[in-house]
C-alpha cells in the first residue's frame, strides 16, 4: 500500500508538473496552433449576425453616440464645406462668363474691365476656396481624432471591465486587433473618408444643377450617362462590401496567430512547434494576400471604368456641343464650361469609389467595436451597491454550484465557511475544484446557483471598488508590469507614498533584495519582470499584496514555481502577510499548508476532510497520506 501510494505520490507530482507545462503550452502553442479555418468558423457567427443587420444598426448608433458631442461643429463644418464647394463651382461658370461675355466686351469696345472684373472674382473664389478647405482641415482634424480619443478610451475600458470568462474565449489577438487594426480604420475615415464623400456628394449635385442651368438639353445628355455609372457602382458596392470584411477577419486572424506565437513563444520552442507555427502563418498570410489582391482586382475594375465613362461622355459632349455651336443653339463659352463641369463631375466618382473602399473596411471595423463594446460582464457590477467601507473577512459559500459550461458541474454543491481571520488551506489532486473556490470568492465569476458572501453579504451586491479593496488574489504567475520595482508594489495602491512601499517591502522581506539592485526601488524590471528571479517576483507580488491591505487573501499556487530557497524567504514573508486577515491558500507544497489553521481535502468540488493540520494527520485519512508523501519526497 504504500509502494503504491508513492506511486501515486510521484505520478500526482508528474501531473502536477505536466499541469504547469500544459497550462503553459495551452497559453502558448495550442493557441498558438488555432489554423484558419478555426478563425473562419469564429467570424462565421459576426456574418450570419451582419446579415441580420443587428451589426449595422449597433455599429451606426455608436457612430452617433461619438459625434454626438460634436454636433454644433459639424453643422460649422457644413456651412464651410458649402462655402467650398460653391466657390469650386465658380470657375467653370466664370469662364463661360469670361469667354462670352469679357473677351467680346474686349473685342467690341477695347474695354477690358468686364474680363478684370471677372479674373478678380475667379482669384476670389479661389482664395475663398483655399481659406474654407483650411478651416476645414483644422475643424475635421480636431473632430475625428477627439472622436478616435474617445473610441480607443471607451474600448480599452470595456476590457478592462469584461470579466475573466469573457477573456479567456477572447485571445489577446483579437484585442490587439480591436485596438489597432480597427481604430486605424476608422481613423483612415475620420481623415479622408467623410471629407471625400461629402465634397464629392456636394460637387456631383452642385455640377448636375449647373449643367441643367447652363443648357438643359446638353445637361441630360450629360446626366444620360450616370445609368452606366450607377450600375457599375452597384456592382462595386456589393463585390467591396465582402471582400472587405473578409480583408478585416483575415488581418485579424494574422494579428491573431502572431500575437499568440510570441506570448507563447517558450512553449513553442520547446515543443517545436516552429515548423507547425510557421506553416499555420503562412496559410494565414497567403489567405490574406488572397483577399487584398482580390480586392485590388475590384478596383482595378471601377476605378477605370469610371474614367472610361467620364472620357466617353466628354467626347460625345465635344461633338454634340460643338454641333451646337455651329448651329448657334450654344455658345462656345458653355461649351467650355460644360468641359470643365464634365471634369468636375467625374472625378468625385473616383472620389466616392475610394472612400467606399475606406468605408467598407471602416464599417466592418466599426462593426466589431461596436460588437465589443456590446459584450455585457459576465460578472456586472451591481446597481444599487451595498455599502462596505471596511471587510472583516468572513466567507461563506451556501449551496454554491458552479460549471464552466453545460455538463458535469466543478461544484456539485459546496457549502464552505471561512471565519474572520482563518486561514484555510485547499489541497486536493487537479480539477478537485480549488481553483475555481478562489476565483469565486474573488467574484472572477458567480455561481451557477448558490450563494457567495462577504460579511453576510452577497459579492453580487458590493461595489468592484470595494470587492477588489477587500479581496486580493496572488497566483504562482504574477504579473509584473514594465517599470520601475517600486511601481510594481504601489499597483496594491496607487498613490502609495515610497516610504508605505519600502515598509510593504521590508515587511515582506524583499527590501533587502531590492536595495542590492542597480538602482533599488527605482530598476527597471524589464517586460514581465524578466530582470528578476521567480523568488524576487513573489515577493514583490507578496509586497503589492501587503500595500493592499486586504480583507481576504487568496493564494493560488504562489510557491509551487520557487526553488527550496526561495521557497524559504517567501514562507517567512507568508507568516507576515496572513496575519489578522482571512487567508485561502492552495497549494500543492505541504510547507504552505502547514501556515493554515484550517485544511480542507477536496475531491470533485466536495469536501472530503476538514481540520486542523496536526489533527488531519493523526486521523490517518487522505491528508495523512498526502502529508506522509510529501515528507518522503523531500527527504529523498
Amino acid at each position: 500500500m504504500a509502494d503504491a501510494d508513492k506511486r501515486g505520490s510521484a505520478e500526482t507530482a508528474t501531473d502536477r508538473r505536466g499541469s504547469a507545462e500544459t497550462a503553459t503550452d495551452r497559453r502558448g502553442s495550442a493557441e498558438t496552433a488555432t489554423d484558419w479555418r478555426g478563425v473562419a468558423n469564429e467570424e462565421a457567427a459576426d456574418v450570419s449576425a451582419q446579415a441580420a443587420g443587428m451589426l449595422k444598426a449597433r455599429s451606426r448608433a455608436l457612430l452617433w453616440d461619438l459625434l454626438r458631442p460634436y454636433r454644433r461643429l459639424i453643422w460649422v463644418l457644413v456651412v464651410v464645406v458649402l462655402v467650398e464647394n460653391v466657390t469650386r463651382l465658380a470657375p467653370p461658370w466664370l469662364v463661360q462668363r469670361g469667354i462670352d461675355l469679357g473677351i467680346r466686351s474686349l473685342l467690341d469696345t477695347g474695354s477690358g474691365r468686364v474680363l478684370v472684373e471677372i479674373v478678380t472674382a475667379m482669384l476670389a473664389a479661389l482664395v475663398v476656396q483655399v481659406v474654407t478647405r483650411v478651416l476645414f482641415l483644422r475643424i475635421s482634424g480636431r473632430v475625428g481624432q477627439n472622436l478616435l480619443l474617445e473610441l480607443r478610451r471607451r474600448v480599452f475600458m470595456h476590457f478592462q471591465k469584461l470579466d475573466v470568462a469573457f477573456h479567456d474565449r477572447y485571445t489577446s489577438g483579437r484585442v490587439i486587433s480591436r485596438m489597432t487594426n480597427d481604430t486605424d480604420a476608422i481613423s483612415d475615415l475620420m481623415e479622408e473618408g467623410f471629407d471625400g464623400l461629402v465634397s464629392a456628394v456636394l460637387t456631383l449635385i452642385g455640377t448636375g444643377v449647373m449643367l441643367l442651368v447652363m443648357d438643359w438639353r446638353l445637361g441630360l445628355i450629360c446626366l444620360a450617362s450616370l445609368a452606366f455609372v450607377s450600375g457599375l457602382i452597384k456592382w462595386f458596392s456589393n463585390e467591396s462590401s465582402r471582400t472587405f470584411r473578409k480583408v478585416r477577419n483575415a488581418s485579424a486572424a494574422v494579428i491573431m496567430h502572431f500575437t499568440e506565437s510570441m506570448a507563447g513563444i517558450r512553449a513553442v520552442q520547446a515543443f517545436r512547434r516552429e515548423p507547425r507555427n510557421q506553416e499555420i502563418f503562412t496559410e494565414l498570410s497567403d489567405r490574406y494576400r488572397a483577399i487584398n489582391v482580390r480586392s485590388f482586382r475590384i478596383f482595378a475594375i471601377f476605378m477605370p471604368g469610371i474614367r472610361l465613362i467620364g472620357n466617353v461622355t466628354i467626347g460625345l459632349m465635344l461633338l454634340i456641343g460643338g454641333w451646337f455651336v455651329i448651329e448657334g443653339w450654344s455658345t462656345v463659352g458653355v461649351l467650355t464650361a460644360f468641359l470643365l463641369y464634365l471634369r468636375q463631375f467625374f472625378e468625385p466618382l473616383t472620389d466616392i469609389g475610394e472612400f467606399y473602399n475606406t468605408f467598407q473596411s471602416a464599417s466592418a471595423a466599426l462593426e466589431k467595436l461596436s460588437g465589443v463594446l456590446d459584450e455585457r460582464p459576465g460578472v456586472p457590477e451591481p446597481e444599487d451597491p451595498a455599502e462596505m467601507d471596511h471587510a472583516e473577512g468572513r466567507v461563506d459559500l451556501d449551496h454554491v454550484r458552479f460549471e464552466y459550461a453545460a455538463g458535469r458541474p466543478v461544484l456539485p454543491d459546496l457549502d464552505l465557511h471561512v471565519p474572520a481571520g482563518q486561514t484555510v488551506a485547499l489541497v486536493g489532486t487537479t480539477g478537485a475544484g480549488k481553483t475555481t473556490i478562489a476565483k469565486l470568492i474573488a467574484r472572477f465569476y458567480d455561481p451557477t446557483s448558490g450563494r457567495v458572501t462577504l460579511d453576510g453579504v452577497g459579492l453580487d451586491r458590493i461595489g468592484d471598488d470595494d470587492l477588489r479593496r477587500a479581496v486580493v488574489m496572488v497566483t504562482q504567475e504574477n504579473f509584473i508590469f514594465n517599470g520601475t520595482i517600486a511601481d510594481n508594489i504601489a499597483f496594491g495602491r496607487p498613490g502609495a507614498s515610497r516610504d508605505q512601499i519600502e515598509e510593504a517591502a521590508r515587511t515582506v522581506g524583499a527590501h533587502e533584495f531590492i536595495t542590492a539592485m542597480p538602482e533599488g526601488y527605482d530598476t527597471d524590471v524589464s517586460q514581465r519582470g524578466g530582470r528578476l528571479s521567480a523568488g524576487q517576483r513573489q515577493l514583490v507580488a507578496f509586497a503589492r499584496a501587503f500595500l493592499a491591505d486586504p480583507a481576504v487573501l487568496i493564494l493560488d499556487e504562489a510557491t509551487s514555481s520557487l526553488d527550496i530557497p526561495s521557497e524559504r524567504l517567501v514562507q517567512r514573508a507568508l507568516r507576515t502577510i496572513l496575519a489578522d486577515r482571512t487567508a485561502v491558500i492552495i497549494a500543492h507544497r505541504l510547507s504552505t499548508v502547514e501556515n493554515a489553521d484550517r485544511v480542507l481535502v477536496l475531491e470533485h468540488g466536495q469536501i472530503l476532510e476538514d481540520g486542523a493540520p496536526d489533527e488531519l494527520r493523526r486521523r490517518g485519512g487522505r491528508y495523512a497520506d498526502l502529508h506522509r508523501s510529501w515528507e518522503e519526497s523531500v527527504s529523498s
